[in-house]
């Protein structure tokens, strides 16, 4: 079982397509350039960023120019990709053996990628660096237990946590209980509905990542420390799975806007932050967005309900790090870059701005981190003895895919009614046996 004391393990341990193309293309600019310090030219790397967009390029960009300044024989370039189409460009560039230097890289992206040999192995600069100790043992641990060799791919410099987001304003103006179990979620999205006034008591994400909503809400129903069985039996088609699925995405028009079936993420945090909806299940790291188009005391952070036992239950893993890639022909010069970018400082500005939490032990002393509330919310949840923490497959070099394809298209079938939850649940339970076995042919896991 994965339980969570977050802050003990800590102790003890746009952006515009023509930049893209620009960095995969033929153009000299774009490639490496073969120098190093130590010729006195400067080194050029360049530096993906998995999630672009007016929020979070900017604090990149900040960083890079705080960087460059401590080394001025380091030029870094930064490359923005959107959220959406991330994955598919860094396939692209993997493929095609023109990969950045560094990057900042999902969890759930380690596996597939150390298996096809992309990333450098970063456990010797990692063991001699000021960040040995710094960083949360329990996170840099996850990200090694799930690549097949054990190494370490991924410096996480920030974690997250679903949660709900509510409008707390709306709610004290109705009279209406903030949420903490199903059953007050469930009279809650009824009780905030106003439709004669465009007014939502939720949102479904049911377009682009609807998968990773659905999830977490599903396991934190239904308590469930293990995604796989011992023998390769997926639980995803579980009775209770069944049960919620066809309670939850029943809210879809009623209690939900009708736009909900396509929606992605911009569309879903907008119908939040416009004053359409009144709940909406994301993660702590939309606050930024949430405070630039709300008031103070107008939104809150809650923990999504516990379970039937009694228990908070989150997905492990889920955090971010920053990879070099294997291509790189200036491993040192990457290697610095990742280091001062997982240093307390860099980590304090980029999580504090984003409002996600920060890996570097010495961050979570500062004032920041106490006078956050959605912070604390999320602290409540990974403090709290008997949090549940089930680890996906993320080993499983189909994983992303089955999500991103199988399980999205699944809950839109289901919402336009072409699916039963049973149909859709045991395609999604289907696939994801299929790649464990295959798995297991290779690897013997």
């Amino acid at each position: 079982m994965f339980k969570s004391k977050f802050r003990k393990s800590i102790a003890v341990g746009t952006i515009a397509t023509a930049l893209l193309l620009a960095a995969c293309g033929d153009d000299e600019s774009a490639g490496k350039k073969e120098v190093s310090a130590e010729n006195g030219k400067p080194v050029k790397i360049t530096f993906w960023d998995e999630n672009a967009g007016p929020q979070r390029t900017p604090i990149w960009e900040e960083l890079i120019s705080r960087f460059e300044k401590e080394n001025p024989m380091i030029d870094v370039e930064y490359v923005g990709l959107p959220k959406d189409s991330a994955k598919s460009k860094m396939d692209a560039a993997i493929a095609a053996d023109d990969t950045p230097d560094l990057a900042s890289v999902q969890t759930s992206w380690l596996p597939e990628f150390s298996i096809r040999e992309a990333l450098l192995p970063l456990d010797d600069y990692f063991a001699d660096s000021e960040l040995n100790g710094m960083i949360n043992e329990g996170a840099l641990n996850f990200n090694k237990d799930i690549v097949a060799d054990k190494k370490l791919y991924g410096i996480p410099y920030t974690q997250n946590l679903d949660i709900l987001w509510v409008r707390k304003d709306w709610f004290e103006e109705k009279g209406v209980k903030i949420p903490e179990t199903w059953d007050e979620f469930y009279a809650a999205a009824e009780a905030m509905t106003d439709k004669a006034n465009n007014r939502y008591g939720y949102t479904i994400r049911g377009g682009a990542g609807g998968s990773f909503q659905i999830q977490r809400m599903m396991y934190a129903y239904n308590g469930f420390e293990n995604y796989l069985t011992e023998d390769g039996k997926a639980t995803i088609n579980d009775s209770k799975n069944v049960e919620f699925i066809e309670k939850y995405l029943s809210l879809y028009e009623d209690y939900t806007p009708k736009s909900d079936i396509t929606n992605g993420y911009k569309e879903m945090i907008a119908g939040f932050d416009t004053g359409v909806v009144a709940m909406v299940q994301h993660n702590i790291g939309s606050f930024g967005e949430h405070k630039e188009a709300l008031e103070e005391g107008q939104f809150q952070a809650i923990p999504l309900p516990k379970s039937e036992d009694g228990n908070y239950v989150a997905e492990g893993g889920n955090t971010i790090g920053i990879s070099i890639f294997n291509g790189t022909d200036n491993p040192d010069e990457a290697w610095k870059f990742a280091e001062f970018l997982n240093s307390a400082a860099s980590q304090s500005f980029w999580n504090e701005q984003v409002g996600q939490i920060p890996t570097n032990s010495d961050v979570l002393k500062e004032d920041w981190i106490q006078n956050s509330p959605h912070i604390q919310t999320a602290f409540e949840v990974y403090d709290d003895p008997n949090t549940v923490l089930y680890k996906p497959p993320f080993y499983l070099p189909e994983y992303r895919s089955i999500l991103d394809g199988t399980v999205d298209a699944g809950i839109q079938s289901v919402m336009s009614g072409k699916a039963s939850a049973q149909e859709f649940l045991d395609e999604w339970a289907g696939a994801i046996e299929a790649a464990q076995a295959k798995y297991s042919e290779h690897f013997g896991k």
